[in-house]
């Protein structure tokens, strides 16, 4: 499971509650981070040669990015030159439309993740009669990572990212919001406090999942065992420590 930071602990939560005994290697590019301020080359370039690497090392049945941003602009690459199956991680647009009955619905994610064509795609595809509005948020990532590196994070913290979809025009409409980002789910209480009128959704557990049903009765033979890897050692690691215990995780 690959992402640029912790936001793929939601993910992971997603699938450990899904799998209890399927073994878990947790990949967090911090070296790389974050992918969401990075052009798409650089994205697809880094993801798909860390990936080669990782499924040498780890040999892997299964991988997973962990990654909104990633999975939109990598994923067919990684597909086309792994051998391994790869699942991604891509806009809950479909749930949301699903969900809204205003029609009117909110994409909040990384810069790199809203500027895809693939989102419009998802739109056109799953939530054609509804107004979906975007916006790019790089302070949610950052807040998400000290939150779980136990700083204080409020709702007075997320209420001007949150504002940058409410206040374009129509966004008083909004009902819904999907959380287009594997950081944001971890910040949710405060999301929730600071906008308690609004739904939120996210893709964890539709990639649950689909990781279940490619894993097949391989889900099963594992020990539930967790280890966390960081492409750089540094003093914000050892302060995620405790959160990563949590996740049923251990630093390798």
């Amino acid at each position: 499971m690959l992402d640029s930071g912790v936001g793929g602990l939601s993910v992971l939560d997603d699938v450990r509650a899904a799998l209890p005994a399927v073994d878990i290697s947790y990949v967090a590019d911090n070296a790389g981070f974050p992918y969401g301020t990075k052009t798409e080359m650089e994205v697809a370039t880094r993801v798909c040669a860390l990936l080669g690497r990782l499924t040498e090392r780890l040999q892997p049945d299964l991988l997973v990015i962990a990654c909104n941003t990633a999975s939109t602009i990598a994923l067919a690459h990684a597909r086309a030159v792994l051998d391994v199956p790869v699942v991604g991680t891509v806009p809950a647009i479909k749930p949301a439309a699903e969900a809204s009955r205003s029609r009117t619905i909110g994409v909040l994610g990384t810069q790199a993740t809203v500027r895809q064509p693939y989102v419009a795609r998802l739109s056109a595809d799953h939530a054609a009669d509804c107004r979906v509005l975007l916006h790019g948020s790089a302070r949610l990532v950052e807040l998400a990572e000290a939150d779980l590196r136990g700083e204080t994070v409020t709702a007075a913290d997320v209420a001007p990212e949150l504002a940058g979809l409410t206040g374009q025009a129509d966004g008083d409409a909004i009902d819904t919001v999907v959380l287009a980002c594997t950081h944001f789910p971890l910040l949710l209480p405060q999301l929730q406090a600071a906008a308690p009128g609004l739904g939120f959704v996210d893709g964890g557990a539709g990639i649950a999942r689909r990781v279940a049903s490619l894993l097949g009765s391989k889900a099963g033979e594992g020990e539930g065992r967790g280890r966390a890897l960081f492409t750089r050692q540094d003093e914000q690691v050892d302060a995620l420590a405790p959160a990563l215990h949590r996740y049923g995780l251990t630093l390798a």
